[in-house]
């Protein structure tokens, strides 16, 4: 069974710690950054099929500028069609939190969640990105 790849960039060590164990008992390989920084590090270094992106990492809005770099900066070029699902406690997506800013395409993820986050439109998208594998039973 091939695993599929996931990188979680989230400063919230208890969302990564419970997100992973989600991910990992489905059968996923997590890889996790609590910096953006970090977080681009492993991009390059660990070639996921989808990118789980906390909007507020160390400022409020530095995950729009993460999202924005591996879709546009000539560096991630090869990682602009790795899906970006954004997952934020913020409940409004880019769109409307920015209405009539001109580049909000630039911070649009391919996906937008909202903490809580909901497991199982989690999944569903994941699939819908071509990044699922075989669920993995966890009973035993």
């Amino acid at each position: 069974m091939a695993v599929a790849r996931i990188l979680l960039i989230d400063d919230d060590e208890d969302f990564r710690t419970s997100v992973r164990s989600l991910l990992e008992a489905y059968g996923y390989e997590v890889f996790e950054a609590a910096t953006g920084e970090e977080g681009l590090s492993k991009l390059v270094k660990n070639r996921p099929g989808a990118i789980l992106l906390d909007v507020m990492l160390e400022c409020c809005s530095e995950g729009y500028g993460i999202n924005a770099a591996i879709k546009y900066q000539d560096a991630y070029a090869e990682f602009r069609d790795v899906p970006i699902l954004m997952v934020s406690s913020i409940q409004e997506t880019p769109d409307e939190r920015f209405p009539l800013a001109g580049e909000v395409e630039m911070i649009r993820p391919d996906w937008y969640l909202t903490k809580p986050l909901d497991f199982a439109k989690l999944l569903s998208l994941l699939e819908r990105c071509g990044c699922s594998p075989q669920h993995v039973s966890t009973s035993g």
